[in-house]
């Protein structure tokens, strides 16, 4: 017989807010049903190590699903299924619902880019014999994590007459990879006395791709011939359209599980594409209901959300105008009722707690591994400088859908308020004047080259994603 709790402990209950484990609140079944889940997410994460790649994995699934591209000359209905690519780079996705548009849409918008290397339009270059290439580094990263690393190649090479060569080099058995060195401790005591910062200098960071020279004696340069000459064998390119060449270095790691329980996710780019990849898996499950439902995978958020791809780029509003002038509205009025009155997640990572450092975290405002969906009520740096601070009567709303779909979630802040910050999108969308909050899945390692969640949070993020499309 349970032994009766007292009056004290009933009210604790009552009244004490505790953030529970999912996987102690989901049943076996739904447990396995995580497992499996992330099973497809890894297969994801291998295949959309950049944004291109994302995005045209992305293309691929909405496809299937019976999403069709834009079309204007096509007239959209309730029920229509479509998608706009933007320079390769970027994608919307959208379920046309019976309401107006211009009463406003729900939608889920995650960064699709990730910190990597990025190769220089002059990249090439051999040095006492060995062949490198120079880099810019991408994003905020820890430069002294990258050196000693298997990098793969990605991207595209354009040649002055528009061909196009897509280069994806380390991924598969036999490819080989590429590294950036890093000097031996016996001969670092020097290089000990740097800063953190400059451990690891970013002219230092350049990849090597090469040692074996070509079989001519009249000639200098040997080992940068022998390199050009099996890239013109392999894609038929010279050492000129790598002026007009987009080529990115990433860990060559697959994803993997972690942990003797298996209850953890290892993996490059999981900022953000956890958050994009769950935002898409969702969007492909929600069916056409009262309002528009859409889904926004940018790029360039590692870098302030700056160019065409990124989100201070206009290709939403634009695609919200287009969408609507199809459906016989072409008032500037409509596409701007349409924008103020969506209701918008800001789908990126936040910090997980890490028991290693923690101060940096006050623990009562952090994210926790398995607690579930993360929103945060604002980001940005020390004095909310940057973020977008979410109302209470949204915050409200939001946990009322949460609550409903049995979603577990949790509320956190990035970490001390004078330790630093970062924010996210939110503030870009939130321009339009419509709700706005963060959220996403809590992180260990972030912007390292292998970043750790947890399969209850990309499982919980997913079940909460397809519950605020549906019915916000």
């Amino acid at each position: 017989m349970a032994e009766k709790k007292s009056q004290a402990e009933q009210l604790k209950e009552k009244l004490f807010y505790e953030k529970k484990h999912a996987t102690l609140v989901m049943s076996e079944q739904e447990e396995k049903k995580a497992d499996k889940y992330c099973e497809g997410y890894k297969k994801f994460l291998d295949a959309g190590k950049t944004e291109r790649e994302a995005a045209a994995t992305a293309v691929a699934m909405a496809e299937k699903a019976g999403f069709k591209p834009f079309d204007k000359k096509a007239q959209y209905k309730a029920g229509d299924k479509i998608y706009v690519l933007n320079r390769e780079k970027a994608v919307i996705l959208a379920v046309i619902g019976k309401s107006d548009i211009s009463n406003g849409v729900n939608l889920t918008a995650a960064h699709i880019d990730s910190p990597r290397l990025d190769l220089k339009q002059n990249p090439l270059y051999e040095s006492d014999e060995l062949g490198y290439f120079k880099t810019h580094y991408y994003g905020g990263i820890k430069k002294y994590q990258w050196p000693t690393v298997p990098m793969s190649l990605h991207g595209v090479i354009v040649r002055a007459d528009g061909s196009k060569v897509t280069v994806r080099i380390g991924e598969d058995e036999g490819d080989p990879v590429f590294v950036v060195t890093d000097l031996l401790p016996h001969l670092a005591e020097e290089q000990y006395k740097r800063p953190a910062t400059k451990l690891i200098k970013g002219e230092e960071l350049n990849i090597l791709i090469g040692s074996r020279p070509f079989r001519d004696d009249k000639i200098s340069e040997k080992v940068k011939l022998n390199l050009l000459n099996i890239l013109f064998e392999k894609y038929g390119i010279v050492e000129k359209d790598f002026l007009s060449a987009e080529l990115e270095c990433v860990p060559a790691f697959k994803a993997k599980d972690v942990g003797f329980d298996r209850s953890l996710v290892g993996a490059y780019g999981q900022d953000d594409r956890v958050c994009g990849f769950t935002s898409l898996f969702a969007m492909l499950d929600v069916e056409a209901g009262d309002r528009t439902t859409c889904c926004i995978l940018v790029d360039k958020e590692e870098i302030g959300s700056v160019g065409a791809t990124g989100m201070h780029s206009r290709f939403f509003e634009n695609a919200i105008a287009e969408i609507l002038a199809l459906m016989g509205e072409t008032a500037d009025i409509k596409v701007r009722r349409a924008l103020q009155n969506s209701k918008m997640l800001s789908s990126d990572v936040s910090a997980a707690y890490d028991p290693m450092f923690a101060e940096a975290f006050e623990k009562r405002s952090s994210a926790f591994f398995g607690k579930g969906l993360v929103f945060n009520k604002f980001t940005g740096s020390r004095g909310k400088s940057g973020s977008n601070d979410a109302n209470a009567e949204y915050l409200a709303k939001i946990r009322g859908v949460m609550d409903d779909a049995d979603v577990s979630y949790q509320f956190a802040e990035l970490g001390k308020v004078d330790a630093g910050g970062g924010g996210t999108i939110a503030y870009i969308m939130a321009n339009y004047g419509m709700e706005v909050i963060d959220s996403g899945v809590a992180v260990l390692s972030m912007h390292a080259p292998w970043e750790v969640t947890s399969k209850a949070d990309v499982y919980e993020a997913y079940k909460g994603y397809v519950a605020f499309l549906k019915n916000m």
